[in-house]
């Protein structure tokens, strides 16, 4: 029989509704800056989210909505400069209040400290922004109560790729079969089942109405959600 021994969170869409609010205005905000006109509203970024990560986002629009911009010889530089600033925007929503965790989160976190159940991140958003988070909503201390974050580029392929996942497993040194996910999107849960997690989803604005087959649980979200509830989903 298992026992559950780590909760391995998802960011974006799972800890907070950071993608609508947060992320697609810092994006907007970087284009400003940079002298584009290239505006996200709330339907297409909804569907630019099929594809996993900021600078591959812009990649894949550019290439699409705007490819003599992509032909420009210096386009990667350009790529990394707008999600530079566009974090820089990030961050400041985060810092002033405006991006809350999803309620339940912060209890869920809280039973499993105290529980001795390790904590981990698997997203495929920065550091930077993971570590913000954190702080603004559980406090300086934060980032430290989990073991491992994995986050950003450190592996090559992104969700619904198993590798980040797997990255966190290794620096774990745990078993998946003695891990849950935490996941929002249907690329999340397939990243996370692939690399022999089981998982629970909680359902974000963004991501109602994916295919969540495989999940041990569909919820709409993590308020009222116990540990020992969560646990039966390892244990079965």
């Amino acid at each position: 029989m298992n026992k559950l021994q780590a909760l391995i969170f998802d960011v974006d869409g799972t800890l907070a509704e950071t993608e609508r609010d947060g992320h697609r205005p810092a994006f907007n905000a970087a284009f400003r800056d940079c002298g584009l006109t290239w505006h996200w509203d709330e339907q297409r970024y909804g569907e630019l989210l099929a594809i996993t990560g900021g600078k591959e986002r812009i990649r894949h629009y550019a290439a699409q909505h705007a490819p003599d911009i992509a032909a420009r010889p210096d386009f990667d530089a350009l790529v990394g400069q707008l999600h530079k600033i566009k974090t820089a925007h990030y961050l400041r929503r985060v810092d002033q209040g405006q991006l809350p965790l999803r309620p339940g989160v912060a209890q869920l976190i809280s039973e499993a400290r105290h529980a001795g159940i390790r904590l981990a991140i698997a997203t495929t958003t920065t550091p930077e922004n993971v570590d913000a988070l954190l702080r603004a909503n559980l406090g300086a201390e934060a980032p430290g109560w989990f073991d491992v974050i994995g986050a950003g580029d450190i592996v090559p392929a992104k969700k619904p790729a198993p590798d980040i996942y797997q990255w966190v497993l290794n620096r774990l040194a745990l078993p998946a079969s003695a891990c849950l996910a935490i996941e929002d999107s249907e690329m999340g849960l397939k990243s996370a089942l692939t690399a022999g997690l089981r998982c629970v989803v909680t359902i974000s604005e963004y991501t109602r109405g994916q295919n969540f087959r495989g999940a041990g649980m569909v919820l709409e979200g993590l308020a009222g959600c116990s540990l020992g509830g969560l646990e039966e989903v390892v244990l079965r």
